[in-house]
């Protein structure tokens, strides 16, 4: 009877266990999902051993640089190999489900060491190490992968759902052993590659509406300036897909080059407000390079096309050394109709004598190292400067 005792105890503390672990793993979802995150689709509280399970878990890691959010990646299940001699490798692939399972989009890999050969999709592989037999049976989670966010580029940003699907593979013959597959919800902060892409579209006609702007600052819409622009639009952007987005392309032309030649004005700051929102830098630099191209049109750049370029460059919060370097490219000074120290050599009204004598020197030393250049143009426009330093230096410093 003392037996018998023992051992009904015995089922009934492990029956207790039992559903403590099962009510341990409840409160975990809960806290996952009030987290952000949800608890991988398809994978029941008790999965079947029988087969490869996988699950997704968010998690904090530390190294030396602080602590980084990781997706683990985690297995349990069957595993079936050709001997107990394999050694095994794990591959993960990532697409993004928030619409529909017919209408995934790949998930891109941020570094290529992550992505697909021949191609930008995420892909993970890491060695699993020998099976330990032919059959072989994880009867607990184990992580395989630790995934950070920040090397996958999302197709959008917001709540997205991700599909993981994982293989196990012979390292040497690639035969895939055993494959399991889940979801896991989670949040992207930053532009998906088709917001990006949609984005840059967007910028690229704010920026045919700056360049308008800056060939309508001095109440004169040249023709060469006009068709600059058009040329401009018609190469940058995205309208060969279709001829009915050609024809839409060129009635925005039409309709932009009607309003501007009314004397209407845009609001430059607003624009810029939004580009340098939604645009990479070097999407602001080539609207630049267009605007400057326009101001150039004609042969000579007027004073308000200049004052409407400086704001800009200011607006688009661009390096002003770097834009100043494209001026001198593609406006020189010389084709300024009143030449400018803020402009032309960054002399503002808020430096201080030394401040703005130190930066006329460095302006003094780039342009002499450039007088004995073999190019004439080279030279004529340095020795242009020098001459127009020489007053900035009488004028701000002497």
């Amino acid at each position: 009877m003392g037996e018998l005792a023992i051992s009904n105890l015995t089922v009934i503390l492990r029956a207790g266990l039992i559903r403590l672990a099962r009510l341990i793993r409840g409160l975990k979802c809960a806290v996952l999902r009030r987290a952000g995150f949800a608890q991988s689709r398809g994978v029941s509280a008790e999965p079947d051993l029988r087969v490869l399970n996988c699950r997704v878990q968010p998690m904090s890691q530390e190294n030396d640089g602080g602590s980084f959010d990781v997706f683990a990646v985690e297995i349990c299940g069957s595993i079936q190999a050709a001997s107990d001699t394999d050694c095994a490798a794990v591959r993960i692939c990532v697409t993004d489900v928030t619409e529909t399972v017919t209408k995934a989009q790949p998930v891109h890999g941020r570094f290529k060491e992550w992505q697909e050969e021949g191609s930008l999709e995420f892909v993970y592989l890491a060695d699993l190490g020998r099976i330990p037999g032919a059959e072989a049976t994880l009867s607990d989670w184990i992580a395989v992968a630790k995934i950070r966010p920040d090397w996958l580029v999302l197709p959008r940003r917001g709540k997205r759902n991700l599909h993981f699907s994982t293989s196990i593979l012979s390292r040497e013959s690639g035969e895939k052993f055993a494959c399991a597959e889940c979801d896991f919800t989670c949040k992207n902060t930053a532009f998906g590659y088709i917001d990006l892409e949609e984005n840059i579209e967007r910028a690229k006609r704010l920026g045919v509406t700056l360049a308008f702007a800056v060939s309508a600052a001095d109440n004169k819409l040249y023709d060469c300036e006009v068709e600059l622009i058009k040329k401009w639009a018609r190469e940058n952007i995205a309208c060969q897909a279709s001829d009915r987005a050609g024809r839409k392309l060129e009635k925005a032309l039409r309709k932009t080059v009607g309003f501007f030649r009314d004397g209407n004005q845009v609001n430059s700051y607003e624009i810029c407000k939004e580009i340098v929102e939604i645009a990479p830098v070097a999407e602001r630099y080539e609207i630049l390079e267009l605007c400057l191209g326009v101001a150039r049109a004609n042969g000579r750049a007027a004073v308000e096309e200049l004052a409407v370029l400086k704001e800009l460059a200011s607006r688009l919060e661009v390096d002003m050394n770097r834009f100043r370097a494209m001026m001198e490219k593609v406006l020189p000074v010389s084709m300024h109709e009143v030449e400018d120290a803020e402009v032309v050599l960054g002399v503002t009204s808020d430096m201080g004598r030394e401040q703005t004598r130190q930066r006329l020197n460095e302006e003094y030393r780039k342009w002499n190292a450039r007088v004995t250049s073999c190019e004439p143009e080279v030279q004529s426009q340095a020795e242009h400067m020098l001459k127009f330093i020489a007053e900035a230096r009488s004028e701000y410093v002497a």
